[in-house]
């Protein structure tokens, strides 16, 4: 495999030693083992000299150093390179505003949903789920009578993945050898984790900590596996580390725009992959497995878990620019997100965590911005897929 001396070496260097401030930074590393050893070896360095790091690299990358690393390589890498230095100021103690540091590390603005949007999926699920009492006490017993039985979850999901996998290598391709191992854990603040671990395999890992709900499982074992992260990590591994030698695409770094662009197409996975016959296509495998799924209702319920996932965004405004207490935030997720009390409360408080509050815009302008750019087109997705892209570029 052909290797880049110079701006990719600092690429990699620079996300390696950041990494060693912040737990979960680097998302997954398949590059050199000798490399990371090394860098762990060594004495950590301070987070202002890593920032100094960073605008040299943006500095000679605007310089056009390294003319083998080509053009559109080194934009791409600089984009990455701007959200270590946003990462890197923060750590040494700068004040970034919030919608700033935002666009630094994500390539995007964070935009507000308005509450008259919300209100209306509001009144869509109440049409949907009818009955007595407040609308939040029906979607919970809504949510109680689609929980999976726990022991009835490894089989579903091996049916889920099996099916999805066919598909995903029908319509885009899957590179040989790869492979999606999935376990249940517990103690968890997540709902599904994808490890990537290089060498075109994954370890999926689906939290039991809450019941996984009939209505979610596709959604998720889509954006995790087929034809979402562990697609897109295995192609790019075969496509671009293989057969190119683009050794930048062997780590994957939080705070960057590479996590924005993950999230989005994951999440528009599972439409991409089904189309209009997701409802029917997942009820049918849920079924087979004797198990709940009220097809109206679902697409109601859906909708709302659409609308109020980009709503989460507000409460990062609310919190880092209105400077609004993180009570009354929590009390605005209950009432417009139909969150219970404690869920509401751990969504502020993850939004109120220094290194990870920017990340929710992930989510909330990822999904949006790819689904733009694929316009139901899966050539475009494929894109994703395959391509180094920026969010910027979504937009031309």
């Amino acid at each position: 495999m052909k290797t880049d001396a110079g701006v990719v070496d600092r690429y990699l260097r620079l996300g390696l030693r950041l990494g060693r401030h912040i737990d979960g930074l680097v998302d997954a590393w398949y590059g050199p083992s000798e490399l990371r050893a090394a860098l762990d070896a060594e004495p950590v360095q301070a987070p202002g000299a890593l920032q100094v790091e960073a605008r040299r690299l943006i500095a000679d990358l605007d310089a056009d150093a390294d003319p083998d690393v080509s053009p559109a390589r080194r934009r791409w890498i600089r984009g990455q390179v701007v959200g270590l230095e946003t990462v890197a100021a923060k750590l040494a103690g700068e004040e970034i505003p919030y919608s700033d540091e935002v666009e630094r590390c994500y390539g995007v603005r964070p935009r507000a949903v308005d509450e008259e949007e919300l209100d209306a999926a509001h009144r869509r699920l109440d049409e949907a789920l009818a009955g007595d009492g407040p609308l939040l006490d029906r979607l919970i017993a809504f949510r109680a009578a689609h929980a999976i039985p726990t022991e009835r979850l490894a089989a579903l999901i091996a049916d889920l993945a099996d099916d999805f996998r066919e598909r995903t290598a029908a319509m885009f391709g899957l590179p040989d050898g790869e492979r999606v191992d999935f376990e249940l854990v517990e103690h968890q603040p997540w709902s599904g984790f994808n490890y990537y671990l290089g060498d075109l395999r994954s370890r999926v890992a689906i939290n039991t900590d809450l019941p996984v709900l009939s209505t979610a499982i596709g959604h998720l074992i889509a954006h995790e596996a087929y034809p979402g992260h562990h697609t897109e990590h295995s192609r790019k591994e075969a496509g671009l580390v293989r057969r190119r030698g683009w050794r930048e695409e062997t780590i994957f770094l939080v705070g960057t725009p590479q996590c924005l662009l993950a999230e989005g197409l994951a999440d528009l996975a599972i439409e991409v992959l089904l189309g209009d016959a997701k409802v029917e296509v997942v009820g049918e495998h849920l079924r087979r497995h004797g198990l709940r799924y009220d097809t109206e209702a679902i697409v109601a319920v859906a909708e709302m878990a659409e609308v109020s996932s980009r709503a989460r965004g507000n409460l990062g405004l609310m919190l880092h620019e209105d400077g609004r207490q993180p009570e009354e935030v929590t009390a605005w997720a209950q009432r417009w997100l139909l969150l219970d009390a404690e869920r509401a409360a751990k969504s502020v408080e993850f939004l109120m965590d220094p290194t990870w509050r920017a990340y929710i815009s992930c989510y909330v302008e990822g999904l949006p911005l790819c689904r733009d750019f694929v316009a139901g087109d899966p050539a475009r997705f494929e894109r994703l897929l395959s391509e180094q892209l920026l969010p910027a570029d979504l937009t031309v």
